[in-house]
């Protein structure tokens, strides 16, 4: 038997569909919401005074060429009120990022330090005083949502396992000071601060490169997750059998010959110097056999190649690049087309404020 949908259930779901088409199509005129969201213009215009007196959207004059009658007035979406706040531990360093509705960052502060087997306490209350610094810049915006990006397993508000921290089972749930927030690894965060910020298309496959080498799968605009969360460590594919042993207990993995601690630098590789180079070729080699396993298994049309690879990016793209062509040139008409990172070192940051702002997207009534 079907159960009625309550008025206020319903409304919230109108109160998405608006809110979402600004946001996909806008600016947009009450009539032309109407017509694309199927409402009529009277509960148009009444979800549009709830979206006004939020501060979720705002109006700016339409400007009509050629028609007839008085011109509409167009809803836009707002950067003035409503914001999230994107936060980020990795290896050597935090970051805290204010994006508003409009998606423009607003704040945005980071510190270079060694969190490697730093106390998650400590690492904790650090990066609380840096998003209070960047909360500062902008007193009048209302923080909708927070989310950690850490490069490691996470769930039901607990880091699993961040080897390159040294953490396990480390409660996120909240900052020290008592601010909520969700928790996220940072591969898939960087995969969405590239679709939403950099322009990537709806299905990519995003490597982060840092000391651990993870990557976020993006079909049709959304996460591959996995049943347990866990798709995308590229970093632990084994490259060559029997090879240097890792922290995840195997050997042999990508991360040992691709990861940030055993690539060159770009001013060494830019000086011409030989040993660079041929690092850079063993790390494109051995990241080129795990990608051409990924491309295997997920077909991806694009691989976007973020972190400390954007830098190098010059360098490593021709090695990765023929060894996708070798492995994979019988079985497709080429391979997947490789690209540097958009958003650089703020994909993460962007990633986790942008999912903050989904949630903001998809459910309006919860932030009236």
């Amino acid at each position: 038997m079907n159960q009625p949908v309550r008025h206020g259930a319903m409304r919230a779901r109108n109160l998405g569909l608006v809110l979402g088409e600004v946001a996909g199509s806008g600016p947009l005129t009450r009539a032309a919401l109407a017509e694309l969201t199927g409402l009529t213009k009277t509960t148009v215009s009444s979800l549009v005074a709830d979206l006004l007196a939020a501060g979720l959207v705002a109006e700016a004059p339409a400007v009509r060429g050629g028609e007839r009658g008085r011109p509409g007035t167009e809803v836009r979406l707002s950067g003035e009120r409503v914001a999230a706040l994107g936060l980020e531990v990795n290896v050597g360093s935090l970051t805290a990022c204010v994006v508003d509705l409009t998606r423009a960052v607003r704040a945005r502060r980071t510190v270079r330090t060694d969190n490697r087997s730093g106390d998650p306490g400590r690492v904790l209350a650090a990066l609380d005083r840096l998003a209070g610094e960047a909360l500062a810049e902008v007193p009048s915006l209302r923080i909708a949502g927070t989310v950690l990006a850490v490069p490691g397993t996470v769930g039901d508000g607990l880091i699993h396992h961040a080897p390159h921290l040294g953490w396990r089972n480390v409660d996120v749930a909240a900052l020290p000071s008592g601010r909520p927030l969700a928790v996220e690894n940072e591969a898939n965060l960087a995969a969405l601060g590239e679709l939403e910020f950099g322009g990537a298309p709806r299905d990519f496959l995003y490597v982060s490169g840092e000391t651990g080498i993870g990557a976020g799968i993006v079909r049709d605009g959304g996460l591959l997750r996995g049943a347990s969360g866990l798709a995308g460590e590229l970093g632990h594919v084994v490259v060559a059998d029997g090879g240097p042993a890792c922290r995840c207990g195997s050997r042999g993995c990508l991360e040992v010959y691709a990861g940030q601690d055993v690539l060159p630098s770009p001013g060494a590789l830019a000086a011409g110097d030989p040993e660079a180079a041929a690092a850079c070729g063993r790390a494109g080699r051995a990241l080129g056999l795990a990608l051409a396993s990924a491309v295997n298994l997920l077909d991806p049309g694009t691989i976007v190649l973020g972190g400390c690879y954007v830098p190098l990016f010059p360098w490593l793209a021709p090695h990765v690049a023929a060894v996708l062509a070798g492995r994979l040139g019988a079985l497709r008409p080429a391979p997947p087309a490789l690209a540097p990172s958009a958003t650089g070192p703020d994909a993460a940051v962007l990633g986790a404020a942008g999912r903050a702002l989904r949630r903001v997207l998809s459910d309006p009534a919860a932030h009236l």
